[in-house]
């Protein structure tokens, strides 16, 4: 996941991009400060969770559709928020009367437009993410491993959604599959070895792991293909074989070197490193 902050109205609104779900998902209490027009915080979260209750009381579909997520908050650590897209968020400015409502409503409109923009041109999204990934201090060498990485998982998950494979939940159990066939251990453990909460484990893998990851998907992806795999079951094994694959290329070429592929090392500046890492 990608977390960006954004702004309303001069107001921060804390936002999250799911990779798996390809979808925004929006802190619903910083929506709903500024909704109620309240300066303090606690008081928007407080307001939510009357709102929330009420609501649950009448069976709302909006509150089941959020999701509990990890955001960074003004300390400087993540705690778990509940957090919407632009759809439930849409759905939930209705029971709040506030003068900002319809503003807030072309600005989520807007946010996914932006997001359908990017779909119909993925050049969009890849420029942004070069831009960031530069801004970032990150080598040519290293963002041209990362989108063609990226491009790899792309194609992926094109056959994943093709072949009775759901995204979300369906497509990050066999994400995890390969990640733990290759390097030993599963996504949860490599983010916990780089000390990363809510970051994208791929922006802070190494240009190796990228490699690796790279020849994993592919190597899933065809050997799917070739068995015209469908539905979880069958995935299921190919996503085994694909990091098995990855994983025999892992081994040699640890052999030969001494040096592990899989590390602790990550692109997080200083001032978080010490905030995340024990």
């Amino acid at each position: 996941m990608k977390i960006l902050p954004t702004d309303f109205d001069g107001q921060s609104i804390r936002r999250v991009y799911d990779e798996d779900t390809e979808a925004w998902w929006f802190s619903v209490v910083d929506v709903v400060q500024v909704l109620t027009q309240q300066a303090d915080y606690q008081t928007a979260r407080k307001y939510w969770n009357k709102l929330k209750e009420r609501l649950g009381k009448e069976g709302s579909e909006s509150v089941t559709n959020c999701h509990r997520l990890k955001l960074p908050a003004a300390d400087g650590k993540s705690y778990l928020t509940d957090a919407a897209t632009a759809e439930t968020l849409l759905r939930l400015v209705q029971s709040i009367p506030s003068p900002k409502a319809e503003p807030i409503k072309l600005w989520l409109a807007k946010v996914g437009y932006e997001r359908m923009q990017e779909m119909a041109d993925p050049a969009l999204s890849l420029n942004r993410a070069r831009q960031t990934w530069q801004q970032h201090g990150r080598s040519d060498k290293w963002i041209q491993q990362r989108m063609t990485g990226q491009e790899t998982r792309n194609k992926l998950t094109d056959y994943w959604s093709e072949h009775d494979i759901k995204k979300g939940c369906e497509f990050a159990i066999l994400t995890n599959i390969i990640h733990q066939e290759w390097t030993g251990v599963s996504v949860k453990e490599h983010k916990d070895m780089k000390g990363l909460t809510s970051h994208n484990l791929r922006d802070h893998m190494s240009e190796a792991e990228l490699i690796f990851s790279a020849l994993a998907e592919l190597s899933t992806r065809q050997i799917a293909e070739s068995a015209d795999a469908a539905g979880m079951a069958e995935n299921k094994s190919a996503a085994k074989s694909g990091g098995h694959i990855a994983a025999q290329a892992r081994q040699q070429l640890e052999s030969q070197t001494g040096k592990s592929v899989v590390t602790g090392a990550n692109h997080l500046p200083p001032d978080v490193k010490n905030k995340t890492l024990p």
